[in-house]
């Protein structure tokens, strides 16, 4: 059996930390935050973030870098994107040479506008070993064991497959998938759309305005991905359309009930501070639209959400603005 490192215990890392747990595997758990993981060892339960999902198997809880990475297999950095830095250069000197990693990250970085394996490689992770995880895959449902497919991606085939066989389960589906670039900045991208897609909920409006509004907003992550060297095909796949989907449509998505709460008339910032947990496309959107900028691409519906989240444009006025833009050919 392998021990595997999760460095951070958040919702979306307990939740893949069952599947390994029930095949045997040692779970190492580190965080910063003591108090919340007392809570997780006394009840073998991530109360604070994954409720009802029980931890059951050899689980182990550390506040240090080195005593969880010590003997690790694999190492699943499972942070917010604003803190994976932070988190990666504190522990790679304490990562084995031949261990395996995996980001569960979906963000792009502020200011630097680097994706999360652009980050990884300049804080020095082996890059080899280096693997990144997207598609539709709530917590809330992983964690219960509900049948989820997602891809993975490394420069290093033979790392996907590694990874892809300790997580793949009858209830846990593993495609690989080449292109990591489009899979992480569809997997960002899709985090600021669901904000969206929560407002255009908030509003009151219907079924039309979503679908039209998800439709389009592949459209714009498309043509972003493209002009970056991405694959346009990956954008159709799970990580593009179908974390779009899911992120989008379904309240256990934070993205889209910050945007709900924003959407019925909540401040930006108050409704991030509701959801109590890290919303990533409040910050993604910032970078999606300095992203926007540097590449020269039209992305009006990711420029709307930022304008609405800066508390420069209100939601109505946004809505206004898109539905009046000037005619043009779909395709």
């Amino acid at each position: 059996m392998s021990t595997v490192a999760f460095i951070g215990a958040g919702s979306f890392g307990t939740a893949l930390s069952t599947i390994v747990a029930a095949k045997g595997h040692r779970i190492n758990v580190f965080d910063i935050d003591k108090p919340h993981l007392d809570r997780m060892e006394a009840a073998m339960e991530n109360t604070d973030y994954l409720p009802g999902a029980k931890l059951e198997g050899d689980y182990h809880f550390y506040t240090d870098n080195k005593e969880a990475l010590k003997d690790a297999d694999f190492v699943v950095f499972s942070l917010p994107a604003q803190i994976f830095r932070k988190a990666a250069s504190a522990a790679a000197s304490f990562i084995k040479k031949d261990a395996y990693m995996m980001n569960i990250a979906k963000g792009i970085e502020q200011k630097t506008l680097l994706r999360m394996s652009e980050v990884a490689e300049e804080v020095g992770l082996n890059m080899d070993k280096y693997v990144c995880i997207s598609g539709p895959s709530h917590a809330e449902e992983v964690g219960l064991g509900v049948p989820t497919v997602v891809s993975v991606s490394s420069r290093c085939e033979e790392s996907a497959h590694a990874v892809a066989d300790l997580f793949t389960t009858n209830r846990f589906r593993i495609y690989l998938n080449e292109d990591m670039k489009g899979m992480e900045l569809a997997g960002s991208i899709k985090n600021v759309m669901a904000v969206g897609s929560g407002i255009i909920d908030g509003l009151g409006f219907g079924d039309n305005t979503r679908a039209a509004m998800i439709t389009r907003a592949i459209t714009e992550m498309t043509r972003l991905g493209v002009k970056m060297g991405a694959r346009p095909e990956t954008f159709a796949g799970l990580s593009g359309v179908g974390d779009m989907i899911v992120t989008c449509t379904s309240m256990h998505s934070r993205n889209f009930r910050c945007g709900r709460l924003i959407g019925q008339g909540v401040d930006p910032e108050e409704a991030r501070k509701q959801i109590g947990m890290v919303v990533e496309g409040m910050f993604t959107a910032e970078s999606a639209h300095d992203l926007a900028e540097r590449e020269g691409v039209e992305m009006p519906i990711a420029e709307a959400i930022y304008q609405v989240i800066l508390g420069k444009v209100k939601v109505e006025d946004a809505m206004e603005d898109l539905m009046g833009r000037p005619r043009k050919s779909e395709i």
